[in-house]
């Protein structure tokens, strides 16, 4: 998520300081990325080294305002036509935990599928609770119809993560019937590896002189 990007998208809306750019985004996203004030001017001080921004006065309770240049206007468009790249994917916590729990000996997979899957599908039903709530109250607002927008992002990636939890169990259940049905392998004789057993020879007999 680029915080950056989003802080001139407001200020190119008009000048600003940090906590009305943080009271601005977050409800624009429904608080689905809760920003903190030092974590505003941090950017801010960001913006302003790069000449993306520039201080615009204060008013008089000493709010210090910022307000987006040219160049910063420039940069936002930039970021507007230009695709998000999906050449380095974020990562993604869950696809991290299964993929170290198939390689953990120990670990119930099938549980942790199991377990994930059932607080994704609440995690679903709260969001298509909001999406309601959400259309009940839609008054046409642009700051409704983000929010909505953002919804409904999260309901399609929650939908796609139980999918691909659903994918994942199958897998389990498919290495799990291959592992039943392989021929037991034949126990080695007792020695090193690979090292051959000698056989018992017979005794040797004993030669008489005459």
């Amino acid at each position: 998520m680029s915080i950056r990007h989003g802080l001139l998208a407001l200020l190119d809306q008009g000048p600003r300081y940090g906590y009305q750019l943080r009271t601005e985004f977050e409800a624009r996203t429904g608080a689905t990325w809760p920003l903190n004030v030092g974590q505003v001017y941090t950017t801010l001080g960001r913006l302003e080294r790069d000449g993306l921004v520039e201080p615009a006065g204060e008013d008089d309770e000493g709010h210090l305002f910022y307000s987006v240049t040219e160049e910063g206007r420039a940069e936002l468009r930039r970021w507007f036509d230009t695709p998000v790249p999906r050449t380095s994917p974020p990562r993604d916590e869950l696809a991290i935990k299964l993929a170290m729990a198939v390689t953990v000996p120990g670990v119930d997979v099938s549980s942790v599928v199991q377990g994930q899957r059932h607080h994704s599908m609440k995690a679903l039903q709260d969001y298509t609770r909001l999406k309601g709530r959400a259309l009940a109250a839609d008054g046409g607002e642009e700051a409704d119809l983000a929010w909505l927008l953002v919804l409904e992002q999260l309901i399609f990636q929650t939908e796609a993560e139980i999918r691909w939890l659903d994918h994942c169990e199958t897998r389990l259940a498919q290495q799990a019937a291959r592992r039943a049905a392989a021929p037991a392998v034949p126990e080695e004789p007792t020695g090193t590896p690979g090292e051959q057993v000698p056989q018992a020879s017979a005794p040797r007999r004993r030669r008489t002189r005459f």
